[in-house]
Order: structure tokens, then C-alpha cells, then sequence
């Protein structure tokens, strides 16, 4: 993926679809005054109903959508992470496993095949997913690969009423939450509104020298989090940094940056509906605002040593050997899984845990806690 300020232009029936939702952006920014909060904004383009880029009837994940994620480079991502899920069950005598956003479902399928292998199999697999189209697509995916599993699965609106005993996954979930934008002030934040010029959206000025963004919904997501998790572990995926290394000084323009159809951009105010935006995550937050929720700080590491630590090179080798034929092929994507010029040092893994104080296997080497 490239970054880019050449955009495609979207089909017609694409930019109807925008023009739809743009409509209900301007509505609500005229009765708030001519503003709102980029919180806001980025609420409305992902996931207003019907029309936001979550939520509409359109591919985002894979070769025909806007990005791909690890799950869709390998299933040996989703095998190593199958692996720490079962550390977690067997540790517990059995349990669930909850996934937060399943995309293509591929991950789930995944998961479900290696478990299924190591005989670890949940009693249940639940996915949290509000799309519509994501939901069919993961149905589809699951019945493809592991039909006789789907009687496991189910498909949940909201956050189980019993907390599950087992671990609740993410992968790149935190990336896609609707942040606060701010610029420094005389050393105060200014958080910023979007308003309307001529049909389009635009930033309302700010006379600062530094801007950067923040989750204000962190608390609450993480003390739902740990409301959901009777004993067990939650395992949270993404792309970011310390909030030593957020907020560096030379980081001075933020971290906002948008997908549309694999290419990298860093105006979220077109486009919308059609395009991903995402902030890179502050995992120093997610880890005060666990702690704050009653969850342990179990493991902080880099994707690649999480990897590592999960078995990658044995399961890479079980694969090398069952299709000796597929060795670039394998080695090309561990290359990106693990490089620190691809996916292995950008990416991090943050487990939290509750009622469970085993070492988790995925940090015993390489763990980065004191990071944070």
C-alpha cells in the first residue's frame, strides 16, 4: 500500500452513495451551529447507519477492497494467535472465544481450523459485528472452510449479557474507533470541528503549532471490555505507539491517515462513506485505561516477537512440509508479518487479563511492558 495525493475517482453510483451521507453530515454540523467535533464526523463517515464505510453494503477487506489486513496475508497470523487463544483455554478448562469485528471471517475460520487441529476447540465462538455485509461475508467465509464448526458460532448486536470465560480478540479494532483531534494553543488543546465550505467539508482554523489526536471513548470501551470477561484474557491487535513516541514532537501533524482502494491518503474530509479513516493507536492509554477498568497488564509486545512467541517458525514449517511448492509464497508472508519494514515492529499486541495469571506464551520473550 502507497502513499499517495492521486486518488481514482469513484463510480457514480459510488459518489451518490457519499452524496447521501455528505447530506446528513451538513445536517447535523448546521444544528450544531456550523460545526462539529471531528469525533463526530469520523462517527458519521464510518458508521452512520446504513451509510457509513463499516456499515454499507460494500468490500473493504481483501484484493477488491481498500487494505488488507494480517488474517488475509496468512492464516499462519491467525494460527499463531489460535495458539495463544488455547494457552488461555486449556488454562481455564475451557471456555469461549469473542471476536471484536471479524472482517472477511477469515480469522475466525482460521482459528476455529487450528483449534479444531489441536483439539482446543471453544464451546462457543461469538462475533461482535454491526455490518450487515460483513456479517453475510463472514457467514459465507465459515461455511467455505469449516462448515461442520458453524453450529459454534453465533452472531451478537452487543457485548454478551454473561461475561464469557475464555478470550475476547481484536485485530484492528482500536484503529477504527472515532477520535478527538486537537492542536496545541499556548499549550493548551484546541479540539477541532469540521464545517461546511461550498458543498465540502473543511477543517475550522486553528493557529497552532502541533496537532495529534486522542480516544476519549477508551475508558468506557475498556471498562465494557472487562465487564464482558468473567476469567480470561483479552487480546488486542493494531497499529501504534508508546505515548512517549505518539506524541513526540516531530509527530507534529498527527496520525490520521485514510484507505481508499489500497492506496494511503491523509484527508479524511472527502470521500466519505467510501473510505476508511483510522488513527494510530496510544497503547500507553489502552493500558491506564485497563488497569482503571480492574484488568491486569498481562503482555505488551511487537506483532513479530508475539509471532515468534507463538509458534511461528513450527507452524511455518508444518506448512512448508504439506506444500513444499508454496516456499516463496510462505516465506514472502512471514517476511511481511514479521519484517520491522513491513508489519512486525508497527504492530503491537496488548493482552489484558482477568482472573487469569498464567504467562501467556505470546510475551514471554521479548515483552515490552516497561514500554508503556
Amino acid at each position: 500500500m502507497r502513499f499517495t495525493d492521486t486518488l481514482p475517482t469513484p463510480s457514480a453510483e459510488a459518489l451518490a452513495h457519499s452524496e447521501q451521507l455528505a447530506r446528513r453530515i451538513r445536517t447535523a454540523i448546521t444544528a450544531n451551529a456550523g460545526s462539529i467535533p471531528f469525533r463526530d464526523f469520523m462517527q458519521m463517515a464510518l458508521y452512520e447507519p446504513g451509510l457509513g464505510y463499516y456499515v454499507a453494503g460494500s468490500h473493504k477487506i481483501g484484493k477488491e477492497g481498500d487494505f488488507i489486513t494480517a488474517p488475509e496475508i496468512s492464516p499462519l497470523f491467525s494460527q499463531c494467535l489460535a495458539n495463544q487463544c488455547a494457552q488461555v483455554l486449556t488454562t481455564l478448562g475451557g471456555g469461549d472465544i469473542l471476536e471484536l469485528g471479524a472482517g472477511s471471517g477469515l480469522m475466525a475460520a482460521d482459528i476455529l481450523a487450528h483449534l479444531e487441529n489441536i483439539g482446543c476447540l471453544p464451546t462457543h465462538y461469538w462475533i461482535l459485528d454491526l455490518s450487515p455485509e460483513l456479517r453475510e461475508r463472514q457467514h459465507q467465509t465459515l461455511q467455505k472452510h469449516v462448515p461442520h464448526l458453524l453450529e459454534r458460532v453465533a452472531w451478537l448486536d452487543r457485548l454478551p449479557d454473561t461475561p464469557i470465560r475464555g478470550a475476547i480478540v481484536g485485530n484492528e479494532v482500536l484503529d477504527a474507533m472515532p477520535v478527538d483531534v486537537f492542536t496545541l494553543v499556548n499549550n493548551e488543546r484546541v479540539i477541532r470541528h469540521v464545517a461546511t465550505a461550498d458543498d465540502n467539508f473543511a477543517w475550522v482554523n486553528v493557529d497552532g503549532f502541533y496537532t495529534s489526536e486522542f480516544n476519549p471513548a477508551l475508558p468506557a470501551w475498556l471498562q465494557s471490555m472487562a465487564d464482558s470477561l468473567a476469567a480470561g484474557a483479552l487480546l488486542l491487535i493494531d497499529y501504534g505507539y508508546e505515548e512517549n513516541d505518539y506524541y513526540r514532537p516531530e509527530r507534529s501533524s498527527g496520525t490520521l491517515i485514510c484507505h481508499y482502494q489500497h492506496r494511503v491518503h491523509d484527508n479524511p474530509l472527502i470521500y466519505v462513506g467510501l473510505q476508511d479513516i483510522t488513527a494510530s493507536v496510544d497503547f500507553t492509554a489502552v493500558a491506564n485505561a485497563g488497569l482503571d477498568a480492574g484488568l491486569m497488564l498481562a503482555g505488551y509486545t511487537t506483532q513479530a516477537a508475539f509471532l515468534a512467541n507463538s509458534g511461528l517458525e513450527a507452524l511455518f514449517i508444518a506448512a512448508l512440509q504439506a506444500r513444499p511448492e508454496n516456499q516463496y509464497k510462505l516465506a514472502q508472508q512471514v517476511r511481511t508479518l514479521s519484517l520491522p519494514s513491513e508489519m512486525g515492529e508497527r504492530f503491537k499486541v496488548i493482552a489484558l487479563c482477568k482472573g487469569f495469571t498464567s504467562e501467556l506464551q505470546g510475551f514471554t520473550l521479548g515483552d515490552q511492558r516497561h514500554r508503556l
